[in-house]
């Protein structure tokens, strides 16, 4: 089959050309269209279910809220876990589904369960499903700062709301726009409950009285000659006016008026959140995607529509900032994957001209390189798959690989030319570059399906590793593949036209390829008389490599560096939010003394629209950070010692890095330590034990107890008792409690197409434990104090529970000092074994080092499959033992490189450096087979016999091709193997370690290893093969 391809494209010579122009063309073009984003789709299908509460304790919203949601989502299919937070007044569940899984039939599941729960929830309590939205969803902070002194945080909020939420949403691509901070403006009724005692007013008709207020209503139709009207009964209305003077009774004759009997005018709704920029009150914006869309050309629809909107500002309001924007971490981060891309063509052009002298056969051999990456881009663009760092990653790491097939073909036929010009009836060119395109290409093409074989263990990766690295291995192999198909049509076509006319095809090799023969023949005949100690040494290297390999540091993947911070400031539960905005601003302005830092942002609490159950003193602050000299980790450690005189927990962390560890634990560090059991106060004091203990280990930081604590309470313990006495049901009384206490809706205000909720409740000054005690209460007796049916206590209860698969949980989270991480696992494993917990209550150890070790375990099972694979297809092509062990010698006299690498570059083994073994295991075995397969191929077809002057004639034939490969693939890498903490090469660094130091040994030690190997143990399977000769070539 490769023949004919090889034949038709020599006759087609012409339309080869054409159709190769076209498909760079229509390549280049494509390019363009194809989505740009930091990460492949890294989003695990998982539904959020969140419900409002109003004011209720945590205990009941468990009780009450969570525990029935909870049950009803357990069962349903491809459900891998429930987690949910009991907050004040709030529940949110979160169901996760395997990966893989269908998300909308996923929603439309919890959504059936929804309705069949709905009926067991409090009256007027609704579970909301959220809206669809990527784990890195989140990819713009807008910052809305505005001037006191000209505008108040209710108009700042109210422009949020109402103008640049609904514009952003209109804009294809966004998921969900969440502000927080300001003022949320609403129309409030306060009632005095001694004025209504003293009119004769109960709540029941003031309710009543408001709950159709400014609202209107249909009339019907009516005919009037001939044409039809439409009747409406218009009362909307925005004056407070209107509102103040609202009647709510007639009494001897009288209207009483709801400002007689309440105070009437605009409040702000109650706060669980705020936010704030450079240290002054702010609304910030937080924009979501959706999962599908491209994030870069998202964050500019978006940039634009705020440009739009900047013109027409109120007052006082200042034009919006950009507090974080993840499209500056993509934009560096491609950018400089494709520079590591530009820089590695460069070097393969370089170190090919060195070989190959001219720039004829250097031209040729380089076509490769942009016709397979515009075929590869052709291939993602129909696959849907995007440009990110990983698929760059690929082609960065492929791409001195790509000329691979191209410098074996073209060295071979400017070799067989030569040979062709010296003949005394030379044959036609088309004759000679045809039988030397056939002569390698078996051995080219089988070199390229192990290349294949060796990446099927990416593949099968579950989980968050997987959807890493499965398009590096997509982008890999497409390139390499098409790069194959290049060789056999365009590469002998290229060699015709180039070739054959060339003024010095008879010099011979180049200086470097001269002296290069001259070492290598030195070299083979000094290692021929010493192969059993060459043997011994060898073995004792790789065996020392493998020794070495257990007692690496381990890690998930290699720290990124997004160019900002994320930094949490966490006071203890029962803080007010005051309280939390003061130190909160405290921390800005002691984080804008920080050379390195350009903006810092803000925010405190829960937005309304939030996912997450944050209690008020729970603070967020995003740092935007410009280049220093300083190293990312002095930065963080600065930053945590000027931060420790605040009192309250510091972590620091970075955004996406906390999203992919909010996947893999559902917490936002790189360990989680969960504590399983029934009763909270247990769960807490085993909590505190254990974090004493684990702060003992060395190398843990940001160690913190998930802030599960008591917080202060009025308990308002109803007396049966008083209650019956005086006529009134408990239900009513409970009832009649929470409308004062936590306020209700009675309505809507509507001013054009805003709408402003219209709310009861007592005012704040009434709300205190000596006030409660004098609240006047309807009973059919009259109206009593609050103290005549009720004790009203001052205690204490959780501030929020956290269940997770039906049981309640605690969480001791912590960060490593970039210390081993297999290490601190241990020693945090020994520790939890080290004090049994007691009967009931168990732990569970999870984060990061979970995905790496199961990663591990299974590339390794994996690894172990693709090297029988392999073998049973070298085995198929040689029908020897003997030569498939050969051959296969070279992946570990890779290792041995790999391991030196490693630890020169102080790199931990993550699953990053993982693919790099991975890969490098198909590079090292290309050059065993290009060597024996010349060796074959020499007794076979060139009158050689088996021996040392075969050998070393068959080496330093194939010394170019092999030398070239390999070096390519080596120095292509060098643009990732510098600059390792620059964004978007991190990920790629270990594998660049792995791969370039696996190179330099095996090629190293293939160029004496296996000639020896071959003249000790390869003549009997060669007879054997001799006397088969069922190939034309090997």
């Amino acid at each position: 089959m490769f023949d004919l391809i090889i034949n038709r494209s020599l006759k087609e010579r012409l339309l080869v050309l054409a159709v190769s122009l076209l498909l760079i063309i229509y390549g280049a073009l494509g390019v363009r269209r194809i989505p740009v984003d930091v990460f492949p789709d890294l989003n695990k299908p998982m539904v959020t279910l969140m419900t409002e509460a109003g004011g209720m304790a945590p205990e009941e919203v468990e009780q009450l809220v969570t525990f029935p949601v909870e049950s009803a989502m357990n069962g349903m299919p491809d459900v891998t876990r429930v987690r949910s937070v009991s907050g004040i007044g709030l529940s949110v569940v979160y169901v996760e589904f395997a990966w893989g899984s269908d998300l909308y039939r996923n929603r439309q599941q919890v959504a059936e369960r929804l309705n069949l729960v709905r009926e067991q929830l409090p009256q007027g309590v609704v579970p909301q499903i959220g809206p669809i939205s990527s784990i890195m969803g989140e990819i713009l902070l807008i910052a809305l700062p505005a001037d006191p002194e000209k505008v108040g945080p209710m108009q700042v909020r109210e422009y949020a709301d109402w103008v640049m939420r609904p514009r952003l949403l209109t804009i294809p691509g966004v998921s969900q726009v969440i502000p927080i901070g300001g003022e949320v403006k609403q129309y409030r009724v306060e009632p005095d409950p001694a004025r209504l005692q003293a009119s004769g007013v109960t709540l029941g008709e003031l309710e009543s009285a408001l709950k159709n207020f400014g609202g209107n209503t249909a009339g019907g139709f009516v005919d009037a000659g001939g044409r039809e009207y439409l009747i409406r009964n218009i009362g909307r209305t925005t004056r407070l006016e209107d509102l103040q003077n609202q009647p709510l009774a007639t009494r001897n004759g009288q209207p009483i008026l709801l400002r007689q009997v309440a105070t009437v005018g605009f409040a702000a709704a109650v706060k669980r959140g705020d936010g704030s920029f450079r240290g002054r009150p702010a609304v910030i914006l937080s924009v979501q995607k959706q999962p599908a869309a491209a994030s870069v050309d998202l964050t500019l629809a978006v940039e634009k529509a705020l440009d739009e909107m900047s013109r027409k500002r109120p007052p006082g309001v200042e034009k919006p900032q950009i507090l974080f924007r993840q499209a500056n971490f993509i934009e560096a981060s491609v950018n400089n994957v494709a520079e590591a891309l530009r820089d590695g063509a460069i070097m393969v052009a370089v170190v090919l001209f060195l070989f190959l002298g001219n720039f004829r056969t250097t031209f040729i051999s380089l076509t490769a390189i942009p016709v397979s990456l515009l075929l590869t881009a052709l291939v993602f663009r129909h696959f849907d798959l995007s440009i990110n760092t990983m698929t760059l990653g690929g082609l960065a790491i492929a791409i001195g690989e790509l000329v691979d097939d191209a410098v074996v073909d073209v060295e071979n036929v400017l070799r067989r030319l030569r040979q062709n010009h010296t003949l005394a009836n030379p044959k036609t060119a088309l004759e000679v570059i045809a039988a030397a395109a056939k002569e390698v290409r078996s051995g080219v093409v089988y070199a390229t399906l192990i290349v294949v074989l060796v990446f099927i263990p990416l593949f099968a990766l579950p989980g968050i590793e997987g959807r890493l690295f499965t398009p590096l291995g997509v982008a890999y192999i497409v390139s390499i593949l098409t790069s194959m198909a290049v060789a056999m049509t365009l590469t002998p076509v290229l060699c015709y036209y180039l070739l054959p006319g060339m003024k010095r095809i008879d010099h011979g090799d180049s200086a470097l390829v001269v002296r290069l023969k001259a070492w290598d023949e030195r070299l083979l005949d000094w290692s021929f008389d010493r192969s059993r100690l060459l043997l011994v040494g060898t073995t004792m290297s790789v065996v020392a490599a493998l020794a070495a390999i257990p007692f690496f540091p381990k890690s998930f993947l290699p720290p990124f560096n997004e160019g900002t911070l994320t930094v949490n400031v966490v006071l203890n539960p029962g803080s007010s939010l005051a309280e939390a905005n003061r130190i909160g601003t405290q921390a800005e302005m002691i984080l804008l003394t920080l050379p390195e830092v350009t903006e810092v942002g803000r925010r405190t609490g829960r937005a309304e629209l939030d996912e997450h159950a944050e209690g008020v003193h729970y603070t967020e602050i995003e740092l935007d950070l410009k280049g220093s000299g300083r190293a990312r980790e002095t930065i963080i450690a600065d930053i945590r010692q000027r931060l420790a005189v605040l009192p309250a927990v510091v972590n620091v962390g970075q955004p996406i890095s906390h999203r992919l560890d909010h996947l893999l634990s559902g917490v936002r560090a790189q360990i989680a330590v969960k504590i399983f059991g029934d009763d909270l106060d247990t769960l807490r004091d085993l909590a505190a034990d254990l974090k004493d203990r684990l702060g003992r280990i060395a190398g843990i930081s940001d160690l913190q107890i998930e802030k599960q604590v008591l917080i202060p309470q009025y308990k308002i313990h109803l007396d049966y008792d008083a209650a019956s006495r005086h006529g009134v049901a408990a239900g009513e009384l409970l009832q009649r409690l929470e409308q004062l206490l936590a306020g209700e809706r009675l309505g809507q205000v509507i001013e054009g197409n805003r709408r402003f909720d219209l709310t009861l409740r007592l005012p704040e000054n009434a709300r205190g434990e000596r006030d409660l005690a004098h609240l006047l209460i309807e009973t059919p007796t009259g109206r009593v104090p609050l103290s005549r049916l009720a004790t009203i206590d001052d205690g204490d209860g959780p501030n929020q529970i956290g269940r997770e698969n039906t049981r309640r949980r605690i969480l001791i989270s912590a960060n490593t000092d970039g210390s081993d991480m297999s290490r601190i696992i241990a020693d945090i494993r020994a520790e939890i074994d080290r004090r049994p917990l007691p009967e009931g209550y168990f732990p569970l150890l999870e984060g990061q080092f979970q995905a790496q070790e199961e990663a591990a375990r299974l590339i390794a099972v994996l690894a172990l499959v693709s090297l029988t694979m392999i073998t049973l297809v070298l085995y198929g092509r040689y029908r020897s033992a003997v030569l498939t062990a050969i051959i296969l010698g070279n992946v570990p006299l890779a290792l041995v490189g790999s391991v030196v690498a490693l630890w020169l570059s102080g790199q931990a083994l993550s699953v990053a450096a993982l693919v790099g073994f991975i890969t490098l295991t198909g590079i090292a075995t290309r050059n065993g087979i290009l060597k024996i397969s010349h060796y074959i191929n020499l007794c076979a077809f060139e009158g050689e016999v088996f021996g040392r002057k075969m050998i070393v004639r068959g080496s330093l034939e194939r010394l170019t091709p092999v030398l070239m490969t390999a070096l390519v693939a080596a120095f292509a890498l060098t643009p990732l193997l510098l600059s390792a903490d620059t964004p978007g090469k991190e990920i790629l660094h270990p594998v660049a370690v792995v791969i370039f130091g696996g190179l330099i040994s095996s090629t190293l030690l293939d160029t004496l290893l296996t000639p020896v190997l071959f003249w000790r143990f390869g003549e009997k399977p060669l007879q054997r093969l001799l006397a088969e000769k069922s190939q034309d070539t090997f």
